[in-house]
């Protein structure tokens, strides 16, 4: 219990700004209505569970998905913690699918790595298994906040051995470990010990660098948006600049994005902005098939 109070008051991050045959297209058929379902279960566990949203006049040649992953430092948080962001793809990209995911939650029985990145691609493989009878095509951009912003780098970059991911919007993710911010803090070692379960990493594994996205970076990474604080007292900056230049050698096309204030914490004027750049990466690799 002493290590998981220690996660909470070293990373017990909330996201701030957040109150926060059927293959062939259906066009014979009578369009399909919009249809929400709430509380989608995708395992044994009771928190793993999503909410889907799709879209009027789906098919499976064109509605593409997109994934929201919650922050809370992964020992809290829940999926409600994103539903900002519902409202605003469904009005500016009313083609696609929406996901707003639960992962079991780190506690002392249950250690976060690798679990909420398998969670992850657990959800990914039930959709593209039901593909046909929801009517979407499964390829997917995924946009995580804090510590669902680390899960869905490290899922696009290690986990999806496919290419079904094809854009991740990172807000405020830590990204590289072995930064001092992290490394020196006499909290750390605790931090790992307690979110890593070690019988599933080989012996000698130097969990710093495997669990940090900045780390795993190559040329099949997804493009990939980047937001950040200036003075965010949970992830340095320096976090922000190590994943930029990674991808930078990796020439993945990216973009980094750095705001006035900390963990969230921005003006309505940058928020809207990094609403807008999240949209123009859906827009130009996520784009709805003719």
């Amino acid at each position: 219990m002493k290590k998981i109070l220690a996660i909470i008051l070293f990373f017990g991050i909330q996201f701030s700004f957040v109150s926060c045959s059927k293959d062939n297209d259906n066009s014979s058929e009578q369009p399909l209505e919009a249809e929400a379902f709430l509380n989608v279960s995708y395992g044994s566990n009771a928190q793993q569970k999503y909410d889907l949203y799709l879209p009027a006049d789906r098919s499976t040649e064109k509605t593409k998905v997109i994934v929201l992953v919650h922050g809370g430092g992964w020992t809290g948080g829940d999926k409600a913690d994103m539903d900002f962001l519902v409202p605003y793809i469904k009005l500016r990209h009313p083609d696609h699918a929406i996901v707003n995911i639960n992962y079991v939650l780190a506690n002392i029985n249950t250690p976060a790595f690798p679990n909420q990145f398998l969670d992850l691609d657990a959800v990914i493989n039930k959709l593209t298994a039901e593909k046909d009878e929801l009517y979407i095509l499964p390829q997917f951009g995924l946009i995580g906040a804090s510590a669902g912003a680390h899960i869905s780098l490290m899922y696009d970059y290690t986990y999806d051995t496919n290419d079904q991911v094809k854009i991740v919007g990172d807000i405020v993710g830590p990204t590289d470990f072995t930064d001092p911010f992290y490394s020196e803090n006499p909290g750390f070692q605790a931090l790992m010990d307690a979110l890593v379960d070690e019988s599933a990493y080989p012996p000698g594994t130097n969990y710093a660098e495997v669990l940090s996205p900045a780390q795993q970076v190559s040329n099949v990474s997804s493009p990939t948006l980047l937001f950040y604080g200036n003075a965010d007292p949970l992830v340095p900056l320096s976090n922000a600049t190590t994943l930029n230049s990674a991808l930078n050698i990796a020439q993945i096309d990216h973009t980094l994005n750095v705001y006035e204030g900390g963990h969230g914490d921005w003006s309505n004027i940058d928020i809207e902005n990094m609403k807008a750049q999240i949209s123009t990466y859906i827009d130009t690799y996520l784009e709805v098939n003719d």
